[in-house]
């Protein structure tokens, strides 16, 4: 068991549904952010699915949580009709945006970190907002277009979420500061504040005394 891990109590819902949207729209009060209400109602139902494990296994024979990003972008450039390449965009934004959310400090010392997850899942539901601004999925062309452009401030919602009961340390300054660097997120300097750092782009953190 990892020290973050033995940090978390296990709350039992009855309602997951319920508990995802609020503790999203809780999470997004904190982090001063707001997104329409379709919006907050995609996401929590993404939030719902994945929380399946076999919405995220496409292959139940696979060991991988997920196809990696680049293979669901390949789908996507490959795919055979303007349908096939929207439900691999989506898929893709949809697999970007959960992982980011939930797992940004698993991919510490790992090749593809939260920033790549953040770009490529910005840019997929980017995509898909520019190819439905016209005609009856034009208001879910929307969501997608706000998806995109509030991507990272998401993210961060959902990094509140995830981490709900767990205290940040001293321990945790390192790989804050990365994710900071790497994605100018407001939550993660909120956070090294409150342990008493400040971040900075020379390379450095300055510690309070």
């Amino acid at each position: 068991m990892t020290d973050h891990e033995a940090g978390v109590q296990v709350v039992p819902v009855t309602d997951l549904r319920e508990f995802f949207r609020d503790a999203l729209q809780g999470a997004m009060g904190h982090q001063h952010l707001k997104v329409d209400d379709h919006t907050e109602h995609y996401v929590v139902n993404l939030l719902t699915l994945f929380s399946r494990a076999e919405a995220l296994h496409e292959d139940a024979r696979s060991r991988l949580p997920h196809r990696p990003l680049a293979v669901l972008l390949a789908d996507a450039n490959e795919a055979p009709t303007a349908e096939a390449r929207c439900r691999a965009l989506q898929r893709l934004g949809d697999v970007s945006l959960f992982f980011a959310g939930f797992f940004a400090g698993s991919f510490a010392r790992k090749l593809v970190d939260v920033d790549y997850h953040i770009a490529m899942g910005g840019r997929a539901y980017g995509t898909l907002a520019d190819a439905m601004t016209r005609g009856p999925r034009r208001a879910l062309g929307q969501v997608f277009g706000e998806l995109a452009a509030k991507f990272q401030p998401l993210v961060d919602a959902l990094n509140e979420i995830a981490e709900t009961s767990y205290k940040h340390s001293d321990r945790d300054i390192l790989r804050l500061y990365e994710i900071w660097l790497k994605t100018d997120s407001r939550r993660a300097r909120g956070l090294l504040e409150g342990l008493g750092v400040t971040p900075t782009r020379s390379g450095g953190l300055l510690r309070a005394h």
